[in-house]
């Protein structure tokens, strides 16, 4: 896969979460700001406690570490199958 294609699977595992029940088109900020997040995360348990807290500023109700953790573990995962091609 190359980036575009990754950071729309990514986007994709995202608006699939819908954890406040906003319906799947209602999370584009903060799926924007997790994938920016994205770049400079070393590990999931980092990932996962970056998204809690761009969906608590947003929303101002904290998710549970662990569903948060889920979801940084599958990002991760669709990341690690990006393909180097020079």
């Amino acid at each position: 896969m190359n980036t575009q294609q990754v950071n729309m699977a990514m986007a994709e595992v995202l608006r699939s979460w819908d954890p406040f029940q906003e319906g799947e088109d209602f999370y584009e900020p903060e799926i924007a700001d997790v994938l920016l997040a994205m770049r400079d995360m070393e590990n999931s348990s980092e990932l996962a406690s970056k998204i809690q807290g761009i969906y608590e500023f947003s929303f101002e109700q904290q998710l549970a570490f662990n569903d948060c953790l889920k979801i940084a573990e599958q990002l991760r995962s669709i990341k690690g199958n990006e393909s180097c091609t020079l």
